[in-house]
């Protein structure tokens, strides 16, 4: 897991070519302004998903956790609150994976709570659980998916 401020987007840029190719529609100075929904990066192996939604309170979420995708989550406005716990301490699945949806989640607690406030993002690997949206406000966000395979 990765929490890092926008201004810092170049140098993940660095750790492979899905995330340069995440990081030049990152940058996009008009990004608060585009509409909500899915935005095609490179085809199926890096996309974006801007969405604007209410926060959900922490006993109506679970963790959860993805096998294909790497998640950027960007903070456009609002304040994120994301709990996290390394995958390979999660004891408790609630579903089996999902292929379809490359989402499994889990009834465990976090170990640990972050603040991602606008500006803001984090990096979740398949090596890492969380639970976003934790918010009493409406949270703007942009997600960007990067297949896990490092190319």
């Amino acid at each position: 897991m990765i929490l890092d401020v926008v201004s810092n987007f170049p140098k993940y840029s660095l750790l492979s070519k899905r995330f340069q190719k995440a990081v030049e529609f990152l940058s996009n100075p008009a990004l608060d302004t585009l509409p909500i929904g899915r935005y095609e990066i490179d085809g199926h192996h890096t996309f974006a998903i801007v969405s604007k939604n209410g926060g959900r309170l922490k006993e109506d979420a679970q963790l959860e956790a993805h096998e294909k995708y790497i998640d950027i989550q960007v903070i456009l406005a609002g304040t994120d609150t994301i709990g996290w716990k390394s995958i390979s301490q999660c004891k408790n699945p609630s579903t089996d994976y999902n292929y379809e949806r490359d989402v499994k989640f889990f009834s465990d607690e976090p170990d640990v709570w972050i603040t991602v406030k606008s500006g803001s993002f984090s990096i979740f690997f398949p090596s890492d659980a969380h639970m976003p949206s934790i918010s009493s406000e409406l949270i703007h966000k942009v997600i960007v998916k990067i297949a896990d395979d490092w190319t």
